[in-house]
């Protein structure tokens, strides 16, 4: 991708230095961001004045993937904001591209992942002769299965899965929906469980909770985080574990066999690629091994 120059970027370089007397140097950041951007989608047959959210949010994949720091991608998006925003004053747009892009989150660490082995000694820990070591099963298989996060996990309605389909239905921040699908040997476990141990663990209660607590109620994701230390104490896990670690690992290993970045977004409900952001040095890693095992000179 080259750098591509359009003369409404000094225009609005020219506007910015006049209202905020920016440094030469934060100038030619902005000059340089802006006319990448521009060469970015000159290759997508899009004009600078045309781009839209999703062009927007496709160039910050496109960044992701290719490696960019998570602190240049928000000084490129601190300049869209101010370029689209003057392009809105100057009456050249009617609407704003930038609304509803969301900054990337800067030195958020991203847990050691669970390698896949750790994962699999995870999910055999669970006794499952045990109706409570069943449920515990399911549940893990889930978690790893989908990436819900844990909350989504104990508040799951039996209306919310269909076996039939092998999906499940969640709704994430924002009560936002998602289809999820929950894969063979998710589905399994889940379908075991359900005939073998939740009515022992309802001891004849009505409920729709998928997985009740061991008196029946409704789990809390504290009583639920308790049983997952459990069990990887049991399975001899040094890594730390942390609330998320299964939605991580969910995450890392998608990216590890394939999958892009926009696929583990709709998946992990998040609202904008910004935020799947921390799974950046993931995705670098398996372009570096991609192209060293297909490229002829790699």
């Amino acid at each position: 991708m080259s750098a591509q120059y359009d003369p409404i970027i000094d225009r609005f370089l020219d506007a910015l230095w006049l209202e905020k007397g920016l440094s030469d140097n934060t100038r030619d950041a902005y000059r340089s961001d802006l006319a990448l951007f521009n060469g970015w989608l000159d290759e997508r047959d899009v004009r600078l004045v045309d781009a839209g959210r999703d062009a927007i949010l496709d160039h910050l994949g496109w960044r992701l993937a290719n490696g960019y720091k998570a602190r240049s991608t928000a000084r490129l998006l601190s300049g869209l904001r101010g370029f689209y925003r003057f392009l809105l004053r100057e009456g050249v747009i009617t609407v704003d591209p930038t609304l509803r892009v969301d900054l990337p989150q800067l030195g958020r660490p991203l847990p050691k992942a669970l390698s896949e082995a750790d994962v699999e000694a995870l999910l055999s820990a669970p006794d499952v002769g045990d109706p409570l070591g069943l449920r515990d099963r399911a549940m893990l298989e889930v978690l790893y299965a989908t990436g819900l996060r844990v909350t989504e996990l104990v508040d799951l309605g039996l209306e919310q899965i269909n076996l039939r389909q092998g999906v499940l239905r969640t709704f994430g921040k924002g009560n936002k929906e998602r289809l999820v699908p929950l894969g063979e040997e998710s589905l399994y476990w889940v379908v075991r469980y359900l005939r073998d141990a939740r009515d022992a663990l309802l001891s004849g209660k009505a409920s729709d909770v998928v997985f009740p607590s061991r008196r029946g109620d409704q789990m809390t994701r504290q009583t639920f985080w308790h049983r997952i230390k459990l069990h990887a104490r049991q399975a001899g896990i040094a890594v730390s574990i942390s609330p998320h670690t299964l939605r991580h690992a969910f995450a890392t290993h998608l990216l590890n066999h394939g999958a892009d970045l926009r696929t583990v977004q709709m998946l992990l409900g998040h609202s904008d690629l910004s935020t799947t952001q921390i799974y950046t040095h993931i995705a670098r890693a398996r372009l570096q091994e991609l192209h060293a095992q297909h490229h002829p000179r790699g």
